[in-house]
Formats: C-alpha cells, sequence, structure tokens
C-alpha cells in the first residue's frame, strides 16, 4: 500500500475555511479497502504531519473513481507524487516527518529513554564547552578562523562523539558485525541514508554568520577531504604541530552542530525544541534549524486501523486521539 503527496491549492471540505491549508500546504493520502485518507502536513520546518487532522471518505460512497481524482477535487492538489516507504513502516534510527510523539519515535525506531538521555549529557557537554567559548571568542566572519587549545580540544571531543553516532549506524545496518575498523570511505554512505544533508542551522544571535550545514557538501568522490571540520580534526589531532591552524572555531562550531543533526535523526527535533532543560536552553539560545529542501518521498506515513463510520461525504478523523494509528513496522538500515 502506497501513499502520495501534493501541494494543496484550496480547501473544499465542509466545515473547513477555504483558507484552512494556509498552514498546512501538504496534503498526504492513500485509500484503504474502504476509504480514502488525508493528512495534513506543514511545508516548512520540521515538516510536521499533523495525524490530528485526518480526513476520510467512504469509497463506496465517493462519487471519486480514484484517489488522485478525490485529493483533486477537496485539495486542489498539484504535483502528486508518490511516497517510497509502505504506509506505516519506518527504517530503524533514522527520524523523518510524521514521528512526532516521543513514544512513537521510541517504537518506531527502537530507541528508549535511557539511550536518549545518554545523548543528550554527552552533547550537553559539547554545547556548555561552546557556550564558554563564545564569553572569550565573539562570532564574527573574521572570528570563525581564530584557532586555540580551546577550540582544539572541543573538535577533537565533538568529532569523537560523532565518530560514536556512526559507529552505531554501522553496527545495525546490514554491514558485517565482526568489522571495526570503519572510515570516511564507509561512513560517507551514511550521508543519503540518514538524509544528513537535509538540517540546516543559523546562530540566532549572529545573523551575519552565514547558515551552517555540517554534510552538505560531503561525497563519496572526496570523503575525508569534503568533510572539512572532520578532515581538520583528523589532521590537528595526529599533527598538532603543523595543523594547529585546522582547530578553528568555524570547525569546532560545526562539530557540534554535526552532533545536533545526528542527534536528530536518532531521536527527532521535537525534544529539543519542546523540552525544558539545560540541554534544550542551550541548543534553543543559540540555533535556529530547519530541514531545507528535503526529500518529501522519504518521510514516513502513519496508517489507521479499520474504523467505523456509517456517514456519508468527508468527514474529520483524530487518528492520534481516537487511538486508531497502528504501530510502526520498522524495517533494518540498509547501507
Amino acid at each position: 500500500m502506497c501513499a502520495i503527496y501534493y501541494k494543496i491549492t484550496y480547501t473544499k471540505v465542509p466545515g473547513l475555511p477555504k483558507n484552512f491549508h494556509d498552514d498546512y500546504g501538504l496534503g498526504y493520502a492513500y485509500e484503504t479497502d474502504e476509504y480514502y485518507v488525508h493528512f495534513y502536513g506543514h511545508n516548512k520546518n520540521f515538516y510536521s504531519i499533523q495525524a490530528s487532522l485526518a480526513l476520510a471518505e467512504k469509497k463506496s460512497t465517493s462519487q471519486y473513481h480514484s484517489l488522485s481524482e478525490w485529493v483533486t477535487y477537496y485539495f486542489g492538489a498539484t504535483d502528486i507524487n508518490p511516497i517510497k516507504n509502505s504506509i506505516g513502516r519506518t527504517i530503524q534510527g533514522v527520524w523523518r516527518p510524521a514521528l512526532y510523539y516521543t513514544n512513537d519515535i521510541h517504537q518506531g525506531l527502537k530507541t528508549n529513554e535511557s539511550e536518549r538521555r545518554l545523548s543528550q549529557q554527552a552533547l550537553k557537554i559539547l554545547l556548555e564547552k561552546l557556550d564558554d567559548l563564545f564569553l572569550y571568542i565573539e562570532p564574527t566572519e573574521s572570528s570563525m578562523s581564530t584557532y586555540s587549545h580551546k577550540t582544539r580540544e572541543l573538535l577533537i571531543l565533538a568529532c569523537t562523539e560523532v565518530e560514536n553516532f556512526w559507529m552505531y549506524y554501522m553496527q545495525i545496518s546490514n554491514n558485517p558485525s565482526e568489522r571495526k575498523n570503519y572510515n570516511t570511505k564507509d561512513y560517507v554512505k551514511l550521508k543519503e541514508k540518514l538524509h544528513l544533508g537535509d538540517y540546516n542551522f543559523t546562530l540566532k544571535s549572529y545573523p551575519h554568520i552565514h547558515d551552517i550545514n555540517p554534510f552538505k557538501d560531503w561525497n563519496e568522490n572526496s570523503p575525508t577531504n569534503s568533510l572539512i571540520w572532520y578532515d581538520a580534526y583528523n589532521k590537528t589531532k595526529h599533527n598538532r604541530t603543523n595543523n594547529f591552524c585546522q582547530a578553528t572555531l568555524l570547525n569546532a562550531l560545526t562539530a557540534v552542530i554535526g552532533n545536533i543533526v545526528l542527534y536528530i535523526v536518532k531521536y527527532g527535533p521535537f525534544s529539543i525544541l519542546e523540552e525544558n532543560g539545560t540541554f534544550n536552553s542551550i541548543i534553543n539560545q543559540h540555533f535556529s534549524f530547519e530541514l531545507k529542501n528535503p526529500l518529501i518521498e522519504t518521510f514516513y506515513i502513519p496508517k489507521i486501523k479499520d474504523f467505523a463510520n456509517g456517514g456519508e461525504g468527508i468527514f474529520p478523523l483524530d487518528a492520534y486521539n481516537y487511538k486508531i494509528i497502528l504501530p510502526y513496522e520498522m524495517k533494518q538500515l540498509v547501507i
């Protein structure tokens, strides 16, 4: 069973304002044996798919004979495309929109609260060190090339933690478990599988600093050199005398952001955005972040179980609070 996604250009649903789609510009739909089902979704930030904003109609009483006809009539659907993942299916350890609630993330990605808190603690140490650096080096375009023993220390710690994330993904994937000596030729394959290039960060208090996307330019043709901050880590770790200048504030900052990206991939962004605590406050104090030009066809789509409705016409369906969303079926990560 496959879903589609589309741009919503109007709303023609009884009871909903005609401009309802202004806040929810993307639609997702599929059909069961009995129903057409539609979900609203945001088209910015983290592209949340609203399980509580579903609409459905019985196929037997609908005047529309295909899913594409149905979404075109009610939602003015344009740019209709297929979703790659089967409905209700996730990939272990890889967050995509549709997963919002903590329990769904843990179930759908095979994570747990203990692991998440441990990752938060490790990342909090890096964030506190970065916060301390900003007391001594004011982030400007010119200061980004500043280097010191403290920036080198943070770069090494941050890249070590990035490697820890990478190793986790190599171990849960289909790679031979007995192999331990992975390198960037192996790790670069994670960029596409984890959608690492989707995440864009800005420094809130320093708008003159360019956006940072740690993995954007990483490529298989040059798996080490194309990841500039990680290449700098290797050089300054093994030969500080000749490569001390590689341990810049920009490279240390980018390495810390790389950890935030990998944390989001594993646990989702909403624990950062919506929970309270030192971990959250430091990130939200310094950074704004979003998905930038993500591949929507890679998103997950919630699958609803059979439900009874005797009415005719399109009707609202709060799938989350009605508790009719089925547990996600998780696939192994394949690299």
